[in-house]
């Protein structure tokens, strides 16, 4: 019986997605990896069963792909993040995520892909003053209601989650919204803003936060492939913590400022290469919090290794 499988990751130039890379490989290094990516790949770390190829998000480019490997899993962890310079036009990351995922989908179902994963954030639940202390996978995705830059982000999880279930009996499907993912090995605008000592801090309000270490995220991606059926999954750990709390653990006390001062003091910050866009203006005043009941009922209550605390002191370094 041959029990080698080929996964494909697209956005292997990221570090999540190259932390999973290892991930695999450590644990079946019978099995074949393919990377892709519209970036740069020349820095992705080899490994003996990954090969990294730099390509363009084309239907033409992709249908070449699953034609050639035939696929046992998908990551689809290539959603273009707003704080990439090129890609700050809403109307292009449209295309790309919007667009691009579809074309993913059709055909993971038409060559017969047993396993889809798709990264989302929590970040489509949106932060608004009469959320739920925790909020369930069956929250309303309302966060492009105040800030249509988000509309992308929304209607790709909604895509892949209709998607997802209209297919549910010909392929296993997962979608992931984790909270904040933090890590020296990943540039996402959390881990930068944690890390800068120009970090606006409310003084009128000190809001809750829930972090997950890149390696715990990487993880729950590798686990997925078995232990995770079909369905739409939280992923944060049970700690949270304050945001005053968070900026001394990773050694910055802060800059203050009142919130209604925010979005300027966030224009001036901007000088400083500290780009914070301006939806997450809102999660520094009104705490979004995510259930992980249902993450924990397939993955056990100790998924993930680092606590809250540890992952950010490691920031530090």
């Amino acid at each position: 019986m041959d029990n080698t499988k080929k996964i494909l990751i697209i956005g292997i130039s990221g570090g999540l997605a190259q932390i999973l890379a290892k991930l695999i490989s450590q644990n079946h290094p019978e099995w074949k990896i393919i990377g892709v990516d519209s970036r740069r790949v020349n820095k992705v770390e080899a490994l003996d069963n990954l090969s990294a190829i730099r390509m363009r998000y084309s239907r033409g480019n992709f249908e070449a792909l699953f034609r050639e490997h035939q696929f046992d899993t998908v990551y689809h962890l290539a959603r273009v993040s707003h704080i990439t310079q090129f890609y700050k036009d809403l109307t292009k990351r449209l295309e790309l995520n919007v667009m691009g995922t579809n074309r993913i989908l059709d055909l993971c179902l038409r060559f017969n892909v047993k396993k889809v994963i798709v990264l989302s954030t929590f970040h489509v639940y949106g932060a608004y003053s009469d959320n739920s202390i925790f909020l369930t996978e069956d929250a309303p995705l309302r966060a492009s209601l105040n800030y249509p830059e988000l509309r992308d982000v929304v209607e790709m999880d909604q895509i892949c989650s209709t998607w997802m279930w209209k297919h549910q009996n010909s392929i296993n499907s997962v979608i992931l919204r984790p909270c904040n993912i933090v890590g020296t090995q990943i540039s996402n605008t959390m881990t930068q803003y944690l890390q800068s000592r120009f970090a606006i801090k409310p003084i009128d309000f000190n809001p809750i936060f829930q972090f997950i270490h890149e390696f715990d995220m990487a993880k729950v991606l590798y686990r997925s492939i078995d232990e995770l059926p079909t369905g739409i999954y939280n992923v944060a750990p049970d700690d949270f913590i304050s945001l005053g709390e968070a900026l001394n653990l990773t050694g910055h006390k802060g800059v203050p400022f009142p919130v209604t001062m925010a979005s300027l003091f966030n224009k001036v910050l901007k000088f400083s290469n500290l780009d914070i866009p301006e939806y997450l203006i809102d999660y520094l005043k009104f705490s979004c919090l995510i259930d992980n009941r249902l993450l924990k009922k397939h993955l056990g209550d100790d998924f993930n290794r680092f606590k809250i605390d540890e992952t950010l002191k490691l920031l530090k370094y």
